[in-house]
């Protein structure tokens, strides 16, 4: 005990000093139009590159004033809702298919989609043992850090890891697509046994199944799920799948790859600013926010006492208010 006060006592000192002596007046920000991130000093994002993939519209500008519009998400020069409602109407999965028009930009035909869901189907898989000695043997708490130290460790399993050919590049990334479903479940799985006491339950995935499907099949006990569950991840796949090649994670790439890197070392960077409370890791906040709602709100079919459920969290601060 007394030496865990004496390093904190310790720690404690060194975090003022570090503190005092880092610190940078916020007036220097704007005296110097530095920007903080991907944010200007009035919050709005900021251009940090040209992209034709994906494209994010939410405001016009009115006279130097930023007007907000309805917003628009663009795939490719096509607006999302007629992607979706292409492959709705027909009652299909759009994840694969959206996945190719945003790699190679245009939608496939009936053929190109199958040849591309073959790919997939012969990638959804990962190494021998990969499992047990990777995900099992450290479970983490947190998924997107299991994610993030799973697609590092894969770098071990391929010979040509350091080929960054566009050929190369791009086998690499269709593998990626194509595992990270097996990743993202095995990992929650270990969470689930190593840390809530939960049975372990590892299933092994079917290629004929979607990307959706194959998550709800690794995910559940009895591999169960029914088509509206499946129908309403693949559509939150679709919708999360790019935006605008300006946010966080986006940027990252851009950053990394720039160093002539690997792919697994950029993805895993990527995977590690995704994580954060501000980004990607902001969806955890509201499913907090919606635990909380359910126990402070009765009814909630009423829009007045949800308003004001939302009102009361934000001037309290709550943690689950985002």
């Amino acid at each position: 005990m007394q030496n865990n006060n004496y390093e904190n006592d310790k720690l404690a000192k060194l975090c003022s000093m570090a503190e005092k002596n880092s610190y940078i007046d916020p007036q220097l920000f704007a005296k110097y139009e530095v920007k903080r991130g991907l944010r200007d000093l009035n919050g709005r994002g900021v251009l940090a590159g040209l992209t034709e993939i994906g494209e994010v519209h939410s405001y016009i500008i009115s006279e130097s004033e930023y007007v907000p519009v309805p917003g628009q998400l663009i795939y490719r020069g096509i607006d999302i809702e007629d992607i979706v409602n292409g492959f709705m109407s027909e009652e299909r999965f759009g994840f694969e298919e959206t996945s190719y028009l945003l790699l190679f930009g245009s939608l496939p035909n009936q053929r190109e989609l199958e040849d591309f869901k073959e790919l997939l189907a012969q990638n959804r898989k990962l190494p021998e043992d990969f499992v047990r000695d990777l995900i099992l043997k450290a479970p983490s708490k947190d998924i997107m850090n299991g994610l993030a130290r799973s697609v590092l460790a894969l770098y071990s399993f391929d010979d040509n890891a350091d080929d960054i050919s566009t050929y190369n590049v791009l086998k690499q990334c269709i593998r990626l697509i194509a595992a990270f479903p097996l990743i993202a479940v095995y990992c929650y799985q270990a969470f689930s046994h190593y840390h809530d006491n939960n049975s372990l339950i590892i299933h092994s995935p079917k290629p004929e199944l979607s990307t959706a499907e194959t998550i709800l099949h690794l995910l559940r006990p009895d591999n169960g799920y029914t088509k509206l569950e499946a129908a309403l991840l693949d559509l939150a796949l679709v919708l999360h799948a790019e935006h605008g090649g300006g946010n966080n994670s986006s940027f990252t790439t851009h950053v990394v790859t720039s160093s002539g890197t690997d792919t697994y070392s950029v993805m895993a960077a990527a995977l590690g600013s995704l994580k954060g409370p501000r980004h990607g890791g902001a969806n955890i906040k509201v499913m907090k926010m919606f635990e909380d709602l359910k126990q402070q709100v009765k009814d909630w079919t009423n829009e007045r006492e949800i308003e004001t459920y939302l009102g009361v969290a934000e001037q309290r601060q709550n943690p689950y208010y985002y």
